[in-house]
Formats: C-alpha cells, structure tokens, sequence
C-alpha cells in the first residue's frame, strides 16, 4: 500500500460522483440493484465515521426513460423537460434505497450562478455542511430543468470538484463504466494499461482521455479537469469502477483499485478556490511585462497604471481574467472598478484615479487578497 493509499484511509469527508453510464440501463430507466448497492456501501461509509456527499447524473437519461424517447435530445428546452421528468424518479430511487438504512438525503440542485455568485456560493457551502453535521446524506445534481448553455457547468465531473471544493472534501471519487484511466481505450486497445496513480497536475494525462457516451456529457477528460479543481482544496480523486460490488470499501480500506490522482499543491483558501474555479468570466485586462512580474514574483496587486487594455463588459466586484501580452490567462480577481472606469484609468499612476473618474474606490484595479494566479 503506498502512502498516498495510506492516507485514503484516514479521510472522513468524501464526494462520490456516479455518471450516467452507471445509473442507467442504456437510457432505460435506472439500475436499482445497483443502485442499492452504491447506498449500502455508502451507509456503512458513514458508520465509519465517513462524510460523505453524492453528486448524482442520470436525470435526463431518466426522463428520456419516462417520457418514451429513443435517444437522448440535443434541445435544450427538451433536455431541461426531460431533467425535470427524471429527477423525480432519481430522488424517489435514492430516497427509498437510503430508507433501508435509517439514513435521511437532501436534494441539492445547483446552477453555475449558485457558484459564481459569492453569497449564493457561501449559502451552498452552509447548507451542505449543516446537511452533513445533522448526518444527512445530500445528492447534488446540476439544476438542468434551468440551466443554459451559457450558465452550465457542462458535466457532473466538474459539479463534483467544485462540491469537493465548497465542502473541503479529502477525497473525490468518481465513479464510470471503466475501471480507471487507461494509457489508450481498453475497450478498443487490448495493450492499454491502467494508470494507477499520477499527479492531477499532470497535463500529459489528457493524451490518455477520452469524450463521454451518448447518455452523459462527462467522459475521462472532465474526469481529469474535476481533479484538477479538487486539489485546489487539497482533495485527492480517484476515477474507479462502479460496477466493481465494492468499490467504495476498496477505496476506503486503501486498496490499489482505480487510477488515485494525487496532489502536493498547497491548499488555496476558500475564496481563491471560489476565484479560481469560475468558468465564466465577465472581462480582460491584458497587462504589460512589469505587471506580469509584479503579480507572479513579486505578490502584489494589480495597478492601473500595468493595464494595456481592456475588453468585455464587468460591473464592480465582478470576476476578471488578467492575460499576458500574448494572450495567456496569468491571473484573475474581483474588480474595484467596471469596465467603463477601467478604460478611464488604463496606464495611469493611482493618484490619477480621482482626478479621472471624480471619486477614488481603491488604489488598485484587483487587490491581491482578491487574486489568484492560474
């Protein structure tokens, strides 16, 4: 058992994710043996002392079971009929299996607004905790019944390292069809060799990954892009079989099952979790080479006067990207000033700020409390 197995088996607050591909028997209707058994393993988790949050899929391809449908729709407006339909039966499954157990759940259904916003963020991040002291089992699922494209986070892998991040999970597991991540598609591959373990930084890992099946909008690149956000909490993840019987209790006792993603960064606090994280950004500023080294050697704030330039439309307090000359994101924090006073003060000394806009909020455009390096 290597260390970081080691340390598995310490952890006593984890995410599980279960995909589509898992929960549903080709698009029709959920596998409740299954199921069943995923609850059972996760009861006996929590006699352990093991808290633990699901982040469930498989809305939609219910509701596509339930409404009679062939395939899974590429309208949104039907995708968001279907979610609605579907989450009826996902809750009702999970509720009644958990039942067996004396364990009480939770529906939490999420939009990205719920992350961008930093109060909506807080109150997710409350609830969930308050939800996890009472010994409530809560099920995350992305509020598909409202979201769009443009406020969707896409896929329930990143739903999960995000939820990993508002709770400050140790450990994510995210659970598929395959027992891990492959060096090629073992379905296809009979040479593919599983990755047991590897660093969630590394990004030659997306050579290996792969897109999602027809059911789902995950796949291994959205599995590797979630540990990517989780270890900025400092959580570890591992992608392993749900078909496997007992997957969760081989994870829990340490076992070599699965591909462990590990992290060595340091934990960033929660706020610059939440900076770091948005998918969305309102606006850029491009910088000059000074302000470049100003915010990645030397830790301070963004300047006015380091701006070149400056795009998008942004309020105050609003998220912004910081880009080198050359386009690439360095940075990103909550602006002291809207795009419109940013035009105004691009290249000048803070002491021109009030004689400029007529009023002084800060000295800087982002202060570095409010900044995070990518």
């Amino acid at each position: 058992m290597t260390k970081e197995r080691q340390k598995i088996k310490n952890t006593r607050r984890w995410v599980v994710k279960i995909g589509s591909a898992l929960l549903t028997d080709n698009g029709c209707g959920l596998k409740h043996d299954l199921l069943d058994n995923w609850v059972s393993q996760i009861a006996e988790l929590n006699k352990r002392g093991i808290e633990i949050v699901i982040v469930s899929s498989g809305a939609v391809a219910e509701g596509v079971s339930r409404l009679g449908w062939k395939s899974r729709p590429n309208v949104v407006h039907e995708l968001q009929a279907a979610a609605a339909v579907g989450q009826m039966g996902l809750i009702q499954a999970y509720e009644v299996c958990f039942q067996k157990y004396q364990k009480r759940t939770a529906q939490i259904l999420l939009t990205h607004d719920d992350v961008a916003n930093r109060a909506r963020y807080l109150n997710a991040r409350t609830s969930l905790n308050t939800l996890l002291k009472l010994g409530v089992i809560p099920i995350v699922n992305e509020n598909d019944t409202v979201a769009t494209d443009e406020i969707r986070f896409g896929d329930n892998d990143t739903l999960a390292g995000l939820v990993a991040n508002l709770i400050d999970a140790e450990l994510l597991v995210l659970l598929t069809d395959q027992k891990g991540l492959y060096t090629a598609d073992p379905r296809t591959d009979n040479s593919a060799k599983l990755i047991e373990q590897a660093d969630a930084s590394d990004s030659s890992l997306e050579k290996f990954a792969g897109e999602g099946g027809s059911l789902g909008r995950g796949g291994m690149r959205t599995k590797l892009k979630a540990a990517v956000v989780a270890m900025k909490s400092g959580t570890q993840t591992v992608i392993a079989s749900g078909s496997d019987k007992s997957i969760l209790m081989k994870i829990a006792d340490g076992d070599n099952v699965g591909t462990l993603l590990t992290t060595t960064e340091e934990t960033v606090k929660a706020k610059k979790q939440w900076l770091a994280n948005q998918a969305y950004l309102k606006g850029t500023v491009t910088l000059d080479d000074g302000a470049v080294t100003a915010l990645t050697k030397n830790g301070k704030s963004l300047l006015p006067v380091g701006i070149k330039s400056v795009s998008g439309e942004f309020k105050r307090g609003e998220i912004i990207s910081c880009v080198n000359q050359s386009g690439k994101e360095i940075a990103r924090g909550l602006a002291n000033y809207d795009s419109v006073q940013t035009k105004l003060i691009i290249g000048k000394s803070s002491k021109d700020i009030l004689e400029l806009l007529g009023h002084i909020e800060e000295d800087e455009l982002i202060h570095r409390d409010n900044l995070i390096l990518i």
